[in-house]
């Protein structure tokens, strides 16, 4: 989502922080900006094109600085154009710019600040939330900048991490942050401020992670972090050697296949040291809290809620724990029955997703304490605020569209529902060889599946012409189907929902004809004979099926039925591998009709607004 970088030197830092924002460009963006002191002023160049379009456009005007800011957005109040685009300005009595600020975020009471600071004679130039921050700071403004923004934030509803600059002190940046990442990069007589450790790549490796809270004052010689009261507090200082997004796409034409590729590596590296089921994949103490629980309670959002409802069905039939899904942002905001015995597993690939974030200090406010995370980024807020915690090793994901992150997220869960079933009596000795004996076979697997990308291409050229479809699955291959929806209409544009099988009959059907593809997830176990007559139900309406098989389901080619053989079934498992072919069946439908594969319109990577 929203990007910010900042900076405090003695050089020009303006390509720093245009490079900062192609790092993080990854993660999904409307417009973007920088805005430097220069020359006694406060100047600033923007765009609603790509970050390579402002930089041309910074080149042009000649724009550089030694202090300055710089902002990806992605639009939440106004439209993505360039009067919304940050950095935003407020102007002194004689209308000169004297307040910069970006902002990652939304303020729930912008409205009620945005009139009265009207009245007070403050004019508007965009409908973001955003400004009202910077006419804030200006207002209250005296003198010293760190002072004005603590008294700003005193004032703010909501989520925010803003960085915001003075041209009355040319060589101090300060930033805050509530709910929404925020990192300190600390160089020599220099200092940064940024929301990903990845924009600083090449600058820095020293980085402090501000809490919710925290203030920070930068300038060249120093930092300086209080707490919203003025208070000192101290953070350490990590050294994090982060991805670059510019690695190389090799011979991928989109980072999205690269990360798809790369699975059979992920889910390797991910089980790297498992060499038995024990609570200690999940951290230190993990036993003596796995042990007191009886439930299992699962809050994501997107695709890392499919993945926790693919662990539902493994929780309750291999461990025999209850276990309950719940989508983040409707958790929060409905009335439940808190179980202090449940543990409570949050998904995310970033750990940053705030309305995950904010359902599990929900959950924690009920008295349910009993935490772990399955996330992707070692230094994120969910690490930190989690009791436990299970990192994925999927690498850095480029791609908006979440693939191995997904496929490593399972094996997390796949593990917890064995070290579970462990703890309650449920998985014996033999029972755990040869399931690490499955998972360490897994990435061959996977690869055997990737092997079969000319044939969904073939599907694919079929789909480019096509405004719907529908996605089945039964039991475990349910979460699945949802998850292949999801790719479709993400990249390719194609409306798609997914249903269990058995729901066709109930409604669905309706929509059914020769221009309806309806993708089948069509395993070889228990529920195939159930599959097989829902897939009956469709031939007789016209329906073209189109459908991923495993060997052995005598499932075969003929009218109407389109079938793409997988390998051998998987077992507990199968749900990883019958995920690969639906993300390259969008991929490659989406490539086929001309679409932004890597960055979808509206969509962005790391969902840190609520």
């Amino acid at each position: 989502m929203c990007g910010i970088v900042g900076a405090v030197a003695q050089r020009d830092i303006t390509p720093i922080l245009v490079e900062g924002l192609k790092r993080l460009e990854y993660r999904g963006y409307d417009s973007c900006g920088v805005a430097v002191y220069a020359d006694g002023e406060l100047k600033r160049t923007r765009s609603t094109s790509r970050v390579a379009e402002l930089e041309a456009l910074i080149e042009k005007e000649h724009l550089g600085g030694y202090t300055g800011i710089a902002h990806t957005r992605w639009a939440t109040h106004g439209e993505p154009a360039t009067h919304n685009a940050h950095p935003h300005f407020s102007k002194d009595r004689t209308g000169h710019n004297r307040i910069g600020i970006v902002h990652n975020g939304i303020i729930e009471n912008h409205d009620e600040l945005r009139t009265e600071l009207e009245a007070a004679g403050y004019v508007f130039e965009s409908q973001t939330d955003t400004e009202v921050i910077a006419h804030l700071i200006n207002h209250v403004y005296d003198g010293d900048l760190l002072l004005a923004v603590q008294q700003t934030v005193k004032r703010l509803q909501g989520a925010y991490a803003i960085a915001a600059f003075c041209r009355d002190e040319p060589h101090r940046v300060v930033g805050a942050r509530h709910g929404s990442p925020l990192i300190v990069g600390l160089g020599d007589g220099e200092n940064f401020l940024a929301s990903d450790a990845m924009a600083l790549t090449g600058t820095t490796d020293r980085i402090v992670y501000l809490e919710d809270g925290d203030v920070v004052d930068l300038q060249l010689s120093r930092t300086w972090i209080v707490d919203i009261d003025g208070n000192p507090v101290e953070r350490p200082v990590r050294v994090v050697m982060a991805y670059t997004a510019a690695a190389e796409l090799g011979p991928y034409r989109h980072y999205m296949q690269k990360e798809i590729f790369e699975q059979p590596r992920a889910i390797g590296d991910t089980l790297q040291g498992v060499e038995a089921i024990t609570p200690e994949l999940f951290g230190e103490g993990a036993a003596a809290i796995l042990e007191d629980i009886d439930s299992v309670l699962i809050l994501a959002c997107g695709t890392s809620y499919y993945a926790g409802l693919t662990a539902k069905y493994w929780i309750e039939s291999i461990a025999s724990i209850t276990c309950n899904v719940e989508i983040a942002s409707e958790y929060r905001y409905r009335t439940s029955v808190p179980n202090p015995r449940s543990l409570v597993v949050t998904i995310s690939q970033s750990g940053e997703t705030a309305d995950t974030l904010a359902a599990l200090k929900h959950a924690r406010s009920l008295g349910m304490d009993k935490t772990l995370t399955i996330c992707n980024v070692a230094t994120s807020a969910m690490v930190r605020e989690c009791s436990l915690a299970f990192l994925t090793r999927a690498g850095v994901e480029i791609g908006v569209a979440s693939t191995k992150a997904f496929s490593t997220q399972l094996i997390g869960l796949y593990l917890l529902t064995l070290t579970l079933a462990k703890l309650k009596g449920r998985l014996n000795a033999e029972q755990e060889a040869d399931a690490i004996k499955a998972l360490r076979h897994l990435p061959v697997a996977v690869q055997s599946v990737l092997a079969l990308e000319p044939q969904i291409i073939s599907w694919a050229e079929e789909f480019v012409r096509k405004e719907h479809a529908l996605f089945l699955g039964r039991g475990m291959h349910y979460p699945i189907a949802l998850e292949g929806a999801l790719k479709l209409k993400e990249i390719s544009y194609i409306h798609a929902e997914a249903y269990p099988a058995g729901e066709l009959k109930h409604g669905p059907l309706a929509l059914v004809t020769d221009q309806m593809p309806v993708i089948t997830v069509a395993p070889q176990d228990q529920l195939l004979q159930k599959l097989k007559s829902n897939m009956q139900e469709v031939r007789a309406r016209g329906g073209q099926l189109y459908v991923f098989a495993d060997a052995g389901s005598n499932i075969r080619n003929e009218v109407g039925v389109h079938v793409i053989r997988m390998p051998e079934h998987y077992g507990s498992l199968s749900p990883i591998l019958h995920v690969v072919p639906m993300q390259l069946l969008a991929y490659h439908t989406a490539c086929a009709r001309g679409t932004d594969v890597d960055k979808p319109r509206n969509l962005a990577k790391s969902v840190t607004v609520e």
